[in-house]
């Protein structure tokens, strides 16, 4: 039997609210829910818990103080000597009606609601979930079945749309998931009750998602960056251009006498964000100009303004 002192690391001086705040502590670290693959854990915490039960309960820690009951919370001397108001006999123990020693049938035992809520943020009921029950003849849960991983690859363009995904299970079943807004690569889905089957149900299945590059799009944060090509013809006069974006070709406006770099912005075109919002696709333009044309070539070079100005002036050079 262990000494509810030792479990919870307390002097057997300690204040209420000493022995309370050890309680919290390793509840917080051992609770079945944090360690369901640590049988040890499971044990351990139902041990502290009922330390717990035992000192937060001003008689039984009396009781236990004095040596009448065990850290268990049994009769120190089940067949002991009882006598005086109960009626017991010397050598048979408390005598009719009396109330054994150590069990609590209902009295004020130790509420462990606020515990419990605090820790797990649980609505009430003082049990922690996974089966633990109060009072004398605690059980533990029954172990759940493995968690089992997975990993899904998702392209680029469902990924900035949440477009549904289908996951072929470990039984070959599939099932549809919906992606989280945010999600990119690394991003883990929890699929309840998927894992493999145990005693106490299935375990779950952990999704990892893997995006895809795209061939011309580029994720930048919650943005979308795109490297638009346009002709000489347009860049100098202008006019709409369709430029694709991950849900479908939109035409974008190109101001006259544009030069390669200038950056466009298409609002609400990129990743959704976890607020509902959706980041913006930036279009970068980059002129390109015919490898061989004649006709372009004399034109430069009969251009009196060809020679005019340095549009590196602002580097320096």
């Amino acid at each position: 039997m262990a000494d509810p002192y030792k479990t919870l690391g307390v002097a057997r001086t300690a204040a209420e609210a000493d022995i309370k705040k050890a309680y919290r502590k390793l509840a917080k670290e051992l609770h079945p829910d944090r360690n369901r693959d640590n049988p040890k854990a499971a044990e351990r915490f139902s041990q502290v818990t009922n330390a717990y039960d035992l000192l937060s309960d001003k008689d039984k820690r009396a009781r236990f103080d004095r040596g009448e009951i065990d850290g268990d919370g049994n009769p120190a001397a089940p067949f002991g000597f009882g006598g005086g108001p109960a009626g017991g006999r010397p050598g048979y123990g408390p005598g009719p009606g009396a109330r054994p020693q150590g069990f609590d049938f209902g009295g004020d035992g130790a509420d462990m609601s606020d515990i419990f809520e605090g820790l797990f943020g649980g609505g009430g009921g003082g049990a922690p979930r996974g089966g633990f029950q109060g009072g004398f003849g605690r059980r533990q849960p029954l172990p759940k079945g493995a968690d089992v991983q997975y990993r899904l690859q998702v392209s680029f363009t469902d990924a900035a749309t949440l477009a549904p995904q289908r996951v072929t299970l470990g039984d070959g079943k599939a099932i549809e998931v919906k992606l989280p807004a945010g999600v990119q690569s690394g991003t883990q889905m929890r699929l309840s009750g998927k894992g493999d089957p145990g005693p106490g149900g299935a375990g779950d299945a952990i999704v990892t998602i893997e995006v895809q590059p795209h061939r011309f799009f580029e994720r930048d944060g919650d943005d979308i960056r795109l490297n638009l090509p346009i002709s000489l013809a347009e860049a100098v006069l202008g006019g709409k251009v369709k430029a694709p974006t991950v849900d479908n070709p939109v035409m974008l406006t190109i101001p006259a006498g544009t030069s390669s770099g200038r950056v466009l912005r298409l609002k609400g075109k990129g990743f959704p964000r976890k607020g509902g919002e959706r980041g913006d696709q930036l279009v970068t333009l980059m002129v390109e100009l015919p490898a061989d044309d004649a006709a372009l070539r004399g034109f430069v070079e009969g251009w009196p303004g060809r020679d005019k100005g340095n549009p590196r002036a602002a580097m320096g050079v």
